[in-house]
């Protein structure tokens, strides 16, 4: 047939090329293809002619192409090849060009190619610029073959430069030239002369020029479609892959050794994949092109596993997603090609032999197969091979062997690639094989915009301003035979990739410059055909590739599925062969880590690794991103460290390296989740480090910080160290001290954090401390690659480059500050990893970096890297709101990591005192707190803006330079940046008022109470103190003492919460200064409250509540409060009336944190140790062992006389206890443990403190007083006994012998202590100094003892009268709170009454009934509803206030229990010696100050801070040196009659005007008040807006909001009804959708447009730019999409609704059904408009179905109307529905259904109640149901759950995907945090 004419025709072309001598054929020679033939022509440039194309067996097929060809060549018409990726539409065209001996102008099209390119380009020789014809110009002048390779890779607008060129064989050169037809040329000659058409530049092109293109079909491969004008101008033909028969001859042919069926299976295999069908299932074409590589290694090894060889053809595990792995698995079936049971495989290298002595640069390899060793040959390396890449540098792991042996099968046919997880080890496995190879490595890192030259040649100048092209280290490689790592092929663009191919493919390739490399084999032909030397080839610049030139590719998997990193395109998969570079596995990577770091703690190994496998095995994208941050290269970094300090813990250490403190809220609980699974906890020693071990010193020449110790550096550059204002505190210190760790172990810094944080102030301080010379570089969006290295700049006409401080660093050792590093592209920062990881890098004018000084023998252009270089970068966090790039997700793992946050309170407190010295510690602690608080609502995702310490620390310097302005001002100057935003604004406003920031209060909102004049004191006669008994015999009492019993310890539970206290004084100044609530539940009654003061600043609060008995206990200013349930001590008895009453008495000094708790009833004293946990029961005297037989006080209705306890004095550890009605005093010294028992001949009613050794007692029934002296040391004094006197009370004479009944007083509170003599003489008017105290009754506001109780004589008491005995007043019958009080005449238990010696106060609290409220409230106004009024009567300035206390929101049932503890709601404690506290039995603790001078002290400093606005306006003063003023203010004349003057600049004494003096004007000398009077405006007068102006507004409002309720046709009642979802989820809408619009806007980021004509210059045309082109600019602009990428899809969301019946149910009890109704319309109101991105649809499940339509996708609501109705469907959906559940079913059916549809991401959210185990719904089962198919994010929010089981639902649940919302409030916020976290991933 035609193959064998076409043999011998060749054989005769041959023959006639030999006798002619090289000569090409002669005149006569034609070439006959079937019946077309063609007459050779003697080619011009014999080494253009393409040689050793054309095999012995041409297919047949080939052969009707090469006729096809002809005829079109004969026609004169220009031919376009299309088909398939793959080598065969090229050979056919230079097997083609080899027949016809034609010479060939190749050119390899890219996105970079311009016309300069095509046409000609400018060269600068001897200083003027020279056009150069390029390619197209050159083959139509000499007549050649342009072959245009990728036509559908340029971009659109530069072919069309061709297009007349095809059609007229016209072209207008831009050297003025013109390029005209043959036929017009030769017609035009013989008109005119040959010199007339040079002077008019005519050029004839030649009738032999051709052009061939070569194209893939683009709507199938990804490209630009061809232009209709260019497509007419060929003529095409479909060049498809070899027919069947013909490519099995041509493997059969190749693989001899193969039996024949293999052959035939595999290719029909192969063939099966590249049919139309597969196509349309999405999978790549099979290269076919390559099998015949595959079956030259199968004829070496033809045991070899088929199915293993398809995977290195054909990676499609990890190509494909799970439908395509099916598909290719089921042809693998089909043809058999299946392994069997056990594959056999190359496990390992045996032996590597080189031939030392010739030059054929082979090498013997010897690999272990299927039990034996079979030897073959390989290209190897020019150095001799097996060199050890380094001693025990490489571990050699099992499946590390196995690679190694399958790249050496690879190695014997083709290129490779490597694809495999960053950090796994590809690096290192490829300079590990290219070293037992022998093989010199180049290492070439590719970035995203690297250019077509980049890869090849790029231009420079020569010292004399020439321009050269140099060539990259790619080229040189071919050159020399090194092997080439392609570092990061997924990163460059298929499109710059693909002018390779002809080199990967054919080992050919042509150069910028028109150098042509050639394959040895064309080569030595060339050679002995022309008879030529490599000298004379050489000038003619063709050049041999190196037999031994191999490249191997790395590069990171593709995402199956995803638009973008889909990078493995079939024209790819032709280049190599793939060979996927597993992780390790687990026994692996601990040999690996146990090899590499010796002495590591294996216990922590393995925790590691369990943790780190688990990650990396489950489906979860957030566990997947987790573990691609514990490559192993982290692993090893983890294990470093820990070998050096072994006392760190695991946790720490997984933290830093995952960031977790930045990551987004699902990950982190994902995390978190892991890590407890894996048993690696927190170690408590992490976070509590002594301020000891933190010292940072330096000591002869040495740094310790804290573990760390390192000599300090002596640099040569000093002044490049920097010197920073840096205030210590434990935090950074911390953080230094972790970053030396890291740095002495030689590893890169990696600093994250929000901004102003200090990271710059942390990193100068550190290099300060180590004096090291840093060098900086900041980097942006526009940042380079070029910019990165070199800076480049034209002087005299010679481009000359400038390092940047990244090539000073490295080559001067400095440190390099790499600040931003997020505002970079990652494509440009990646090519530090090199630098980092391989210690090698190319700048781009040639010079290379290299870290070892061995490996520069003697090469030029080399820098080696100084062994003191380190880079620190900083970075913001990932995420929202930087939206920066991630710099972390792409280069975290080679950086060892450090978290940089906002300095913990006690730091960020130290710090801002060394700030502001002179500012009030309390407005430095206020802003800590408030800023503290908005932290920690920006990591919740509640705000989006983080603040930080950066803010704090300029609103400190502001206070400390202008003291005056007050704080509510300054913080202002942080926070107006928020002013416009209403959600934010009220956010901010409430947290600040919270923490006591008044913003936004006015100088003038003090509201005090009102003052009422108190009663002149009364004189009401005396005390006398008589000794009892005869006078001679004093009356003494016995004592007796004995040991108190200790039953216990008993361990109890603390339990914490938090204390949200909330500074009172936001907005106005009141005597209340702070309040928070503690929480109690309804039934639960608060029986005693006492404050204990610690120190100087901090008092313990302590509440007793009886109902269960428990102890409530926090400190005043602490985030936290802490709860003891004592139920277990005080059961609750049935049915009983017994009501426990508890007393607390904290305890002082050494016993601080101990509590004495007393049952009044039972007599039970508990001592509790709030420091330590623990509870003991005291025993003071024998019969308290046995409990009162309860029975008995049940049934009996007598009146249990209760206990009572004096605490006084329980600050100094004693107490005294008594009975009412009995007759013995018990004291407890509670340091002692001892207990005194003094016997009295009385019955004591109740006993008072007055002072340590003087004891005032109530004898009941008569209320006699006596007066108890006892002896202060007990122990001490023999006679054990203590003195009664009688104290009488004797009226005064009123003359005449009258005496006024004293009334006998009860006293209800009596102070301690005594008055100050200042304080006495006010109160009394005179000028007196005695002992005194102050007491207080139920008659009297207060009364006086004077002389009591120190004066033996008789004592004056004055008295303050009240009106009416307090509880007489009948109560108001409108008070509805005023139940009734117990008729029994009982009197409660605590008389909520306090002294204040100091503040010279009676404090008490009042029932509304007791309080004038008349004259308190004008007639107008209505009481408020109070708990009760606080009653202070001030004796200093005679005045009484009534305070009224806000009532609970919840009031207990048990109101008859309450009204034996007290008259009010509210129990009174006294607070230091200037305030009170009061708690209400709801639990609401609030401070009130009521000492009148500290109030005054508070309230200047409260107008401080609000700052002194004193209404004047404000004058601008310019002072002049000298010289007069033309108009010089002037006193004025003075007007006789004294008429009031406004303005005139002439009277004296006017309001407003100028120059004259006067109030209110402006530019007068002074201001002269002439009496008139001046209405100034106040300054919030002038600021309020006028109220009909905002009458208008609300006007016009309204109006707007009715004619829009009838645009969309919906009644008042529903736009009511509909605002009430709507307006619940109004914040979360909001930040929703900025978070929306920040997407949007990050995906529309402008990018970098090249080849422009206008804009800026481009650096890396620079050259171009001298040589006179044009298009050298570069702007931004909106990129148009990749290539055929598939058109942004949009994400897809799902909302399951649980409407079923039970949510209507249960809606009563926690508004379930509502709170789902507002996530709907939440969702519907956020995704408005962003239809385009975000399509959404609704769906419910209950008892009637799993797939209820509520919102469909395409039909979305477009107004509160529609979103009404579906709401309301919602809503009557499930009150009518059937009961049942559909959770499982209609989750798996939303997933399923939405995965069908395309789109970018798939999200599927399922609310349900957790009432699936009523169902019988294992939650195993439904966990699977969410992960059923792992493209679909699917989320679930339990809504409410009766007792725990969403939490026991939520564990088995896998992690981060099951969301608890016991406060249904949460929802929307939970919506928020799903969208946040998953959707940044996603961009």
């Amino acid at each position: 047939g035609a193959a064998r004419r076409v043999r011998l025709l060749l054989g005769q072309v041959a023959a006639q090329r030999r006798t002619a001598g090289g000569g090409g054929g002669g005149a006569g020679d034609r070439v006959i293809i079937g019946d077309v033939s063609f007459k050779l022509k003697a080619p011009k440039n014999p080494e253009l002619v393409p040689g050793n194309y054309i095999s012995d067996t041409l297919a047949q097929s080939v052969t009707q192409h090469l006729r096809w060809i002809m005829q079109k060549d004969l026609l004169g018409q220009d031919v376009f090849l299309i088909g398939p990726p793959g080598p065969l539409r090229r050979s056919i065209a230079m097997q083609y060009l080899e027949l016809t001996k034609r010479e060939v102008e190749y050119i390899a099209l890219s996105r970079d190619t311009t016309e300069t390119d095509l046409k000609q380009r400018r060269e600068i020789r001897a200083g003027t610029a020279y056009y150069l014809d390029q390619c197209a110009v050159r083959a139509a002048t000499e007549g050649r073959i342009l072959v245009l390779e990728g036509l559908e890779k340029a971009e659109r607008n530069v072919l069309p430069v061709l297009n007349n060129l095809l059609e007229n064989r016209e072209m207008q050169l831009e050297d003025g030239r013109f390029l005209v037809s043959a036929e017009r040329y030769d017609k035009l000659l013989k008109e005119h002369k040959k010199a007339e058409l040079d002077a008019w530049k005519l050029v004839r092109v030649s009738e032999d020029f051709r052009v061939i293109a070569l194209g893939l079909p683009v709507p199938r491969y990804l490209g630009n479609p061809l232009d209709p004008p260019l497509r007419s101008r060929f003529q095409a033909r479909d060049v498809y892959y070899l027919p069947f028969k013909d490519h099995l001859a041509l493997l059969y042919h190749i693989g001899s050794n193969v039996a024949t069926e293999r052959i035939s299976q595999l290719l029909s295999f192969a063939t099966t994949l590249c049919t139309q069908e597969s196509s349309a299932l999405g999978l790549p074409d099979f290269p076919l092109d390559s099998l015949s590589s595959a079956v030259k290694i199968l004829n070496t090894f033809p045991m070899m596993s088929v199915q293993h060889l398809i995977h290195w053809l054909y990676p499609y595990e990890i190509l494909l997603g799970k439908e395509g792995k099916t598909a290719v698995e089921d042809a693998l079936k089909r043809f058999e090609l299946r392994d069997s049971t056990k594959p056999s495989l190359p496990t390992r290298v045996t032996n590597v032999r080189k031939k030392e002595n010739d030059q054929s640069f082979q090498a013997d390899v010897t690999v272990h197969i299927a039990g034996k060793d079979v030897t073959f040959q390989v290209p190897a390396g020019t150095e001799p091979a097996n060199r050890c890449s380094g001693p025990g540098d490489f571990i050699r792991t099992a499946s590390h062997e196995q690679l190694l042996a399958g790249m050496m099968l690879s190695h014997m046919v083709k290129d490779m690639c490597l694809i495999g997880a960053k950090g796994c080890g590809k690096t290192v496995v490829a300079k590990e094989f290219s070293a037992a190879l022998g093989y010199d490595t180049e290492s070439f890192m590719l970035y995203q915009d690297m250019t077509a030259r980049d890869l090849l040649q790029q231009r420079y100048t020569l010292p004399n301003g020439d321009t050269a092209w140099r060539p990259s280290p790619l080229v040189t490689a071919a050159l020399e035979g090194k092997l080439v790592i392609l570092d990061g092929i997924h990163r460059v663009n298929p499109g710059t990739l693909a002018i390779l191919q002809r080199l990967i493919h054919d080992r050919e390739m042509t150069l910028y410059d028109g150098t042509i490399l050639l394959r040895q084999d064309r080569y030595e032909k060339l050679k002995e055909d022309l008879q030529l030397s490599d000298e004379n080839l050489q000038q003619r610049s063709i050049f041999p590739i190196h037999p031994s030139f191999r490249i191997i590719a790395l590069a990171e998997p593709p995402v199956a599925g995803s638009t973008t990193q889909q990078w493995l395109v079939p024209e790819l998969l032709t280049f190599f062969l793939f060979h996927y570079v597993k992780p390790l596995n687990r026994r692996e990577e601990m040999r690996v880590i146990h090899e590499k770091v010796p002495n590591v703690p294996s216990a922590a190994v393995e925790q590691l690794l369990k943790l780190t496998h688990k990650l990396r095995e489950t489906q979860d994208p957030q566990a997947q991103s987790l573990a691609s941050s514990l490559s192993t290269r982290q692993l090893l970094r983890i294990c470093r460290r820990l070998s050096h300090y072994p006392d760190e813990s695991l946790c720490h250490s997984i933290n830093k390296a995952c960031l977790s403190r930045f990551l987004p809220n699902l990950a982190a609980s994902a995390l978190h989740k892991n890590l407890l699974d894996c048993g690696i906890h927190a170690s408590p020693a992490d976070t509590e480090k002594t301020d000891e071990s933190l010292s940072c010193e330096i000591n002869s020449g040495i740094l310790r910080l804290g573990a760390a110790v390192i000599p300090v550096h002596n640099p040569k550059e000093k002044m490049k160290v920097p010197d920073v204002l840096f205030y210590e505190n434990k935090q950074h210190a911390l953080l230094m001290e972790n970053m030396l760790k890291d740095f002495l172990l030689g590893e890169h810094l990696l600093l994250v954090g929000n901004q102003g944080v200090g990271k710059n102030k942390v990193v100068d301080r550190f290099l300060h401390l180590l004096n090291r010379p840093r060098e900086y570089l900041q980097l942006h969006r526009d940042t380079t690659v070029q910019s990165l290295t070199l800076q480049t700049s034209v002087k005299d006409g010679l481009v000359v480059y400038e390092d940047s401080p990244l090539v000073k660093a490295v080559q001067l050792g400095h440190i390099l500050v790499i600040d931003e590093a997020d505002k970079a592209p990652t494509n440009v920062t990646c090519i530090l990893k090199t630098l980092v990881e391989s210690g090698e890098m190319i700048l781009s004018d040639g010079r290379r970096l290299i870290a070892n000084p061995a490996s520069v023998r003697g090469r030029k252009n080399v820098i080696v890297i100084h062994p003191d270089f380190r880079m620190i970068v900083l970075a913001n966090r990932p995420g929202f709101p930087f939206l920066g790039n991630d710099f972390f997700g792409t280069l975290g793992d080679i950086f060892s990591c450090h978290a940089v946050d906002n300095p913990n309170p006690d730091s960020e407190l130290a710090m801002l005192r060394q700030y502001g010295p002179e500012v009030p510690e309390p407005v430095l602690q206020k802003l800590v707190a408030a800023f503290g608080e908005l932290r920690s609502l920006a990591d919740q995702g509640i705000i989006n803006y983080p603040y930080s310490t950066r803010e704090v620390v300029n609103i400190v310097k502001h206070l400390q330079k202008f003291p005056t302005e007050g704080l509510a001002n300054v913080v202002r100057n942080v926070f107006d940046f928020d002013s416009y935003n209403n959600e934010m604004r009220e956010i901010l406003i409430r947290i600040l008022h919270k923490h006591g920031i008044p913003i936004g209060a006015k100088p003038t909102s003090v509201l005090l109470a009102k003052e009422f004049p108190l009663p002149d004191p009364k004189f009401m006669g005396y005390w006398k103190v008589n000794q009892l008994g005869n006078t001679q015999q004093k009356f003494l009492c016995p004592i007796e003492t004995r040991r108190t019993d200790v039953k216990g310890p008993l361990y109890i539970n603390v339990q914490a919460f938090p204390m949200e206290r909330h500074e009172a004084r936001s907005l106005s100044f009141t005597e209340e200064h702070a309040f928070w609530s503690l929480p109690l539940n309804e039934v639960n009654l608060v029986c005693d409250v006492a404050v204990a003061q610690e120190n100087e600043t901090e008092n313990v609060l302590y509440v007793a509540t009886c109902n269960p008995v428990s102890l409530y206990f926090m400190g005043l200013s602490g985030a936290n409060g802490y709860y003891v349930d004592l139920y277990d001590i005080f059961p609750r008895t049935v049915g009983g009336i017994w009501q426990p009453l508890v007393t607390v008495a904290p305890l002082g000094n050494p016993l601080r944190g101990q509590v004495i708790l007393h049952e009044e009833q039972t007599n039970t004293i508990l001592l509790l140790d709030t420091n330590t946990c623990t509870i003991r029961q005291l025993l003071l005297s024998p019969d308290m062992h046995e409990a009162p037989k309860r029975t008995s006080w049940w049934g009996s209705k007598e009146e249990v006389r209760s206990h009572k306890m004096c605490r006084e004095f329980s600050h100094q550890n004693w107490l005294v206890f008594y009975k009412e009605e009995g007759s013995q005093l018990v004291v407890l010294d509670a340091l002692e443990g001892s207990a005194h028992t003094i016997s009295l001949p009385i019955h004591l009613k109740s006993v008072f403190l007055v002072s340590e050794d003087q004891w005032l007692l109530v004898e009941s029934q008569t209320n006699r007083k006596y007066l108890l002296t006892k002896p202060v040391h007990m122990e001490l004094e023999e006679s054990h006994v203590c003195q009664l006197y009688a104290v009488s009370e004797e009226p005064v004479e009123a003359g005449f012998g009258v005496t006024t009944a004293l009334g006998v007083m009860e006293p209800q509170a009596v102070a301690s202590d005594q008055l100050s003599s200042e304080k006495l003489s006010a109160a009394l008017g005179q000028k007196i100094s005695s002992p005194n105290r102050l007491l207080s009754d139920e008659q009297n506001y207060a009364a006086l003892v004077v002389g009591f109780p120190d004066l033996r004589s008789s004592n004056e008491v004055y008295s303050w009268p009240r009106g009416s005995t307090l509880g007489k007043s009948q109560p108001l019958p409108s008070d509805p709170l005023y139940y009734g009080r117990p008729s029994k005449g009982r009197a409660a238990k605590r008389t909520n009454c306090v002294t204040l010696p100091v503040a010279n106060q009676v404090v008490r609290v009042l029932a509304p009934g007791d309080v004038p409220l008349k004259e308190l409230y004008t007639k107008d106004v209505a009481p408020p509803q109070t708990a009760g009024y606080l009653e202070i009567t001030d004796l200093t300035i005679k005045k009484l206030k009534y305070i009224p206390v806000p009532r609970s929101a919840s009031l207990t049932p048990y109101t008859s229990w309450l009204s034996t503890i007290s008259d009010t709601d509210v129990l009174l404690a006294k607070l230091g010696n200037s305030g009170v506290v009061t708690v209400d039995m709801g639990g609401n603790v609030r401070l009130w100050e009521t000492s009148f001078e500290s109030l005054q002290r508070s309230l200047q400093e409260w107008r401080n801070m609000i700052g002194q606005e004193d209404g004047r306006p404000v004058q601008i003063t310019i002072e002049r040196e000298s010289g007069l003023d033309v108009r010089s203010p002037k006193h004025g004349k003075i007007d006789p009659d004294n008429t009031p003057h406004i303005g005139g600049n002439t009277w004296a004494g006017g309001t407003g005007g100028r120059d004259t003096a006067g109030l209110g004007g402006k530019g007068g000398p002074y201001r002269l008040d002439a009496g008139h009077k001046v209405y100034q405006v106040s300054q919030a007068e002038k600021d309020a807006v006028p109220e009909e102006v905002k009458r208008a507004a609300r006007e016009m409002a309204e109006k707007a909001f009715k004619q829009r309720l009838k645009e969309i046709k919906m009644s008042e009642y529903d736009a009511a009804k509909y605002e009430r979802f709507s307006g619940a989820v109004r914040r979360q809408v909001q930040l929703l959708r900025v978070l929306l619009d920040s997407l949007q806007a990050k995906g529309k980021e402008r990018q970098w447009l090249r080849h422009q004509a206008v804009g800026e210059l481009d650096d890396t045309k620079i050259i171009d730019s001298l040589t006179g082109e044009k298009a050298i600019y570069k702007r931004r602009g909106e990129l148009d999409p990749q290539l055929g990428s598939p058109l942004q899809k949009p994400k897809r969301l799902r909302l399951v609704m649980d409407v079923s019946g039970s949510m209507y149910r249960f809606n009563g009890v926690d508004g379930r059904l509502e709170r789902s109704m507002e996530a709907a319309c939440m969702v519907m109101e956020a995704f408005e408009n962003y239809e385009h991105k975000f399509k959404y649809d609704i769906t419910g499940h209950s008892g009637d179905g799993f797939n209820i339509a509520l919102v469909n996708s395409d039909k979305v609501p477009k107004n509160n109307k529609e979103r009404l109705e579906v709401l309301k469907i919602m809503h009557a959906h499930s009150q009518f529905c059937m009961s049942g559940d559909h959770t499982l079913e209609g989750t798996e059916h939303a997933i399923q259904e939405i995965a069908k549809e395309e789109a970018d991401e798939y999200f599927v959210i399922v609310l349900s109640d957790a009432n699936l185990e009523r169902y019988g719904i294992p939650p195993a089962r439904f966990a699977q149901a969410l992960t059923v198919n792992p493209q679909v994010n699917a989320f679930t929010i339990f809504i409410g759950s009766l007792g725990d089981q969403a939490g026991r639902l939520q564990r088995m649940m896998p992690a981060g995907r099951a969301f608890i919302a016991m406060d249904t409030k949460e929802i929307p916020q939970i919506l928020q945090q799903i969208f946040t976290s998953t959707m940044l991933s996603g961009t």
